[in-house]
């Protein structure tokens, strides 16, 4: 009837045209999504590499340091620290602990527990 009158060619062609539509569209999806992605991992990577080297201040953000410089005054900062509580010339706390806990035996003998 209606396939007589038309033919299967002209049906055929609709049906191959709507199955390459279906497939491109299909296909242009999963691209955006892949593409949505790579778009999230390349900034996380951005953001790691700025957190690891740092950034230079700009116009109403201040710059902040990278993680070697940080790392760095950490290191300075607990150096100062180990310096404080080893006893060494005289300088530092553990000497003064030191030297207050002598005098304070001295004065009471009955302390030294």
């Amino acid at each position: 009837m209606i396939a007589d009158a038309l033919g299967t060619a002209p049906v055929d062609t609709v049906v191959v045209w709507c199955g390459a539509l279906t497939a491109v569209t299909a296909a242009t999806g999963m691209l955006w999504r892949l593409g949505r992605v790579v778009r999230q991992i390349a900034h996380r990577v951005e953001e790691f590499s700025e957190d690891w080297q740092g950034t230079e201040p700009r116009p109403g953000v201040p710059g902040r340091e990278g993680v070697m410089t940080r790392l760095d005054g950490i290191e300075r900062r607990l150096s100062a620290v180990e310096h404080e509580l080893r006893p060494n010339s005289g300088s530092s706390m553990r000497d003064a602990i030191d030297r207050v806990d002598r005098r304070t035996l001295r004065f009471s003998p009955d302390a030294e527990a």
